[in-house]
């Protein structure tokens, strides 16, 4: 029997946010790229919280849009309500986060999917990953048929042996029901790659009609929307936005978990998988802070044309007739209507240590993966992931030189290198105190820091490269002019000032000295600079905080080149740690395991001492390898 046969650059097996990235990145590359998703129709499918964003996580959806990904400009097209988080605070930690509507946001990326050229799309599931010497040849489906290709993405998401579970019922399948893939982790096993159980889980979905609002916290979003994409003109994005609500969870219902806590599969050993630790299920809460007598329920609207509304904040595993009492404990929910059961998902994923920072793996060539399968979670931690391996796919057919990005230069760097260098027992996600360069990489400057890299790969268009090297010219001439104007202190300054609710002046200072002032900031001092030119609100910004934050900026800027002098210093791929006698037995199994590419990432991994380092620094320098 003749069974089908083709041949694409690269598969990408998993249609999820990693998928997605991965695969237009690898088609706009010029890639014959094809798509492998269990149901077309769960495209970009966003299975527990329908936000995009949040803290640190905006970080990562800027960098992907200034790279020239997709979900940036998806959502911008999707979002039914938009804010930016931790305004109080410093821009550092400014983060954009919008609630989408989950239909539209899956439709529309299905939507640019099917129309990007050298893309297509393929219903199956994949069971084997093909190989010869070690290097990746192809794929092939539960159906038989074969798909060559020179590389491989494997974005498999929580699909892998999926099981999902509250109470005593144990579903084999993936999220919401749909087809887990059960046939290609032995595959991943024959091929020597090892595989580890994670978990996570969802909130139940509840009907609008049977929640009471007039007890909860309507919880509006920004007057002024900010757009995800740097190439999306907010004036076009202003919109009616739809309020999500707060709520409290009580005493009751930390009485009612207590009391059912041996029938949670969490607890009695049923599930077997690690959690993540930044998002625990309300019973892991309860359990672990006693202390606590309450704690928040955000009810987020899944779509403008659904009435289910998420729980977040309230994710569980518990049986069905407890989650409905507990729920019913909460002020607005007395009378709620389940719509889907809250359930926890265990998944295979890769085990730590078998990366390499291009995010393919170890040992066999042309085979890359991306998001949940490597140990993270999250739909921006996917994204970021998959863009990059997408890219790198692309250049490996290429023959070109992977693109590794540092921790000093994106978040994306930072979450990289810590998959790549991090025993993590859990599923990570990304956090701003992850970064040691916080300061340098905020949100509203991604498009400055990676756009020029996004316009090398060539997934950038010359336009949109050739605004942001003009608008860092005219930052940098008008912060140059701010500094060489100087206002005295006449009556008419210090009206100004009084009216801005700023001190008065002694002696003349020039306009950068004014904005550094807590209360001021560019805009506020125009009244002053009656001459300047008049920019965007985005160049705007980014002059603001550059002036007021110049000390800070220097200071990191320095600790920059330190890093980067221990990142330049390579270590070869086929480095023999055994002939480094002073060297400790931890850490030369530790390098021996990681294999870091150069100094600074060798530093980075648990296990290897400052010492250890020494130590490899004088060895390769007296034998002349760096």
């Amino acid at each position: 029997m003749k069974l089908l046969e083709e041949t694409y650059d690269v598969v990408i097996v998993g249609a999820g946010h990693a998928g997605c990235e991965a695969a237009l990145a690898s088609a706009r590359l010029g890639l014959n790229t094809i798509v492998f998703t269990v149901s077309v129709d769960s495209i970009a499918m966003m299975p527990c919280n329908p936000n995009i964003g949040g803290t640190s996580k905006g970080h990562l959806v800027r960098e992907i849009d200034a790279l020239g990904g997709e979900m940036g400009k998806n959502i911008d097209k999707t979002f039914i309500q938009s804010k930016m988080l931790n305004k109080s605070k410093g821009p550092a930690v400014h983060s954009l986060r919008a609630q989408a509507d989950k239909q539209d946001y899956t439709r529309q990326m299905r939507f640019t999917l099917e129309n990007t050229d050298n893309l297509t799309i393929r219903q199956g599931e994949v069971s084997e990953i093909l190989t010869e010497d070690n290097k990746v040849i192809g794929v092939k489906t539960s159906s038989g048929a074969t798909y060559y290709a020179n590389a491989v993405v494997l974005a498999t998401g929580v699909y892998l042996n999926g099981k999902c579970i509250y109470g005593d019922v144990c579903q084999h399948t993936g999220p919401n029901g749909l087809m887990a893939a059960n046939e290609l982790t032995k595959s991943l096993l024959d091929l020597g790659i090892k595989i580890r159980r994670f978990k996570t889980g969802t909130p139940a979905r509840v009907d609008k009609r049977s929640i009471d609002f007039s007890k909860m916290e309507e919880q509006f979003g920004d007057e002024r929307i900010v757009p995800f994409s740097f190439s999306t003109n907010p004036d076009e994005i202003q919109k009616e936005q739809i309020s999500c609500w707060l709520t409290y969870t009580t005493e009751k219902t930390h009485e009612i978990i207590r009391d059912n806590i041996d029938r949670s599969p969490l607890f009695s050993g049923m599930i077997e998988g690690t959690g993540p630790r930044y998002c625990p299920s309300i019973e892991d809460k309860v359990m672990k802070f006693a202390d606590k007598n309450r704690h928040q329920v955000f009810i987020e609207p899944e779509g403008l044309y659904t009435n289910e509304m998420y729980l977040g904040g309230m994710s569980s595993s518990l049986p069905e007739d407890v989650q409905y009492e507990m729920y019913k404990t909460v002020p607005g929910l007395e009378n709620v209507k389940i719509v889907r059961n809250a359930y926890a998902i265990e998944y295979d994923c890769i085990e730590y240590g078998q990366l390499l920072p291009s995010l393919q793996i170890k040992n066999i060539e042309g085979l890359f993966s991306a998001g949940q399968f490597n140990g993270s979670s999250g739909y921006e931690e996917a994204a970021a992931q998959g863009l990059m391996a997408g890219i790198n796919a692309a250049r490996f057919v290429k023959n070109e030189d992977p693109i590794v990005i540092d921790r000093a230069t994106g978040y994306i760097g930072v979450l990289i290198d810590d998959l790549v260098t991090k025993e993590s027992h859990e599923p990570y996600r990304m956090m701003t105190s992850r970064s040691e360069y916080r300061l340098l990489l905020r949100q509203d400057n991604a498009d400055l820091r990676l756009t020029p890299l996004g316009y090398e790969i060539g997934l950038v268009p010359k336009e949109r490269y050739d605004y942001v090297v003009n608008k860092r010219i005219i930052i940098d001439n008008e912060i140059e002019r701010l500094s060489k104007i100087k206002v005295g202190a006449n009556k008419k300054v210090q009206e100004i000032l009084e009216k801005l609710g700023s001190t008065s002046l002694k002696t003349a200072v020039s306009l950068d000295e004014l904005i550094r002032r807590p209360e001021l900031d560019y805009e506020k001092i125009k009244e002053l600079d009656p001459d300047r030119e008049k920019f965007n609100d985005d160049i705007c910004e980014q002059i603001s905080i550059e002036i007021k934050y110049k000390g800070y900026i220097e200071r990191q800027k320095k600790q920059v080149e330190n890093f980067k002098k221990l990142e330049s210093k390579k270590i070869p791929s086929d480095f023999d740690y055994s002939l480094v006698s002073s060297l400790r037995n931890e850490a030369r199994q530790k390098l021996e395991l990681y294999r870091p590419i150069n100094i600074g990432q060798a530093s980075r991994i648990s296990g290897v001492s400052p010492a250890d380092i020494s130590v490899l620094l004088i060895y390769m320098k007296q034998k002349g390898s760096n």
